[in-house]
């Protein structure tokens, strides 16, 4: 029996990005997002806190080497490699200190990297710190059509809600890979890559506690607070360094083969309490 990705019950781990300034963006990460810094080499660091890693590698400014998704066993892993096997994607073995043997990765259609595994016993987080797993990913692309059947139909994501622009045309795809409303997502945009990564903290409290934390440590926010209209959930947004966008949301909607949802593309969808960062 195949399991498609949101049956194999998926979520996000790890993202690898890359800076042309390692060491200075994961101090930023260490001191900003409570995360403590792992030394791999020069040129490679990790930071990690309570269930949040972000490996900081050199390279170009805003670019995502890889997302690392994980899911419970190796069984559910094993048929959801079927699955996508099934789909006719190309799979690459992909080897990882945070994985047992068997992940590998696949592309999307804009080229991002995407693997799956199931964790060494010894990488489920006991960091300490400010609580805030990693929770999703979001895209800008170019064709959020190809998006959505990529994910949709061959990694076997289901799609929650969508954002339809007046003459019809796809503005944004949200899809899960568990019961949690989106754990990858994307925006129509002229550019291409990474929109943002998400912080999932639960609760209201734990955002006034970000806030106040990013305050202390002198960083504005860029968006927020606000309540996005698909998924509910409450936000703010900072930058790091290189510009790349963070969220820290809460009481994100949980999804449990809901019908899709069509937004119209207007900036109260994106905020229902007020302004809007409208991508297209």
């Amino acid at each position: 029996m195949t399991l498609s990705a949101v049956q194999a019950d998926f979520f996000l781990h790890h993202l690898e990005i890359q800076s042309h300034n390692p060491e200075k963006l994961a101090r930023f990460y260490s001191r900003v997002m409570d995360m403590k810094i792992l030394r791999v080499s020069g040129e490679k660091l990790i930071c990690e806190g309570p269930n949040r890693i972000i490996i900081i590698t050199l390279g170009d400014d805003k670019n995502l080497s890889y997302a690392g998704m994980a899911c419970r066993n190796e069984l559910n892993l094993s048929r959801f490699r079927d699955f996508v096997m099934e789909k006719e994607l190309i799979l690459l073995d992909f080897d990882s200190n945070y994985y047992k043997p068997g992940s590998f990765s696949v592309k999307d259609p804009d080229d991002n990297v995407i693997c799956f595994g199931v964790l060494e016993e010894n990488n489920i987080s006991i960091t300490k710190g400010k609580y805030g797993p990693l929770q999703h990913l979001t895209f800008a692309s170019e064709n959020v059509e190809a998006f959505q059947n990529f994910y949709e139909k061959k990694l076997g994501f289901e799609v929650t809600d969508r954002v339809v622009k007046k003459n019809g045309e796809l503005a944004t795809c949200f899809t899960t890979s568990n019961h949690q409303h989106h754990t990858i997502a994307c925006f129509k945009s002229a550019l291409k890559g990474m929109d943002h990564h998400s912080y999932e903290v639960g609760d209201w409290h734990y955002i006034k506690n970000w806030c106040d934390h990013f305050a202390s440590n002198n960083i504005k926010l860029m968006w927020g607070p606000g309540r996005h209209g698909p998924g509910n959930n409450l936000f703010v947004f900072i930058e790091d360094l290189d510009g790349n966008w963070i969220e820290i949301s809460a009481e994100l909607e949980t999804v449990h083969g809901r019908p899709v949802k069509n937004w119209p593309q207007e900036e109260k969808t994106l905020n229902l309490w007020g302004n809007a960062i409208m991508r297209s």
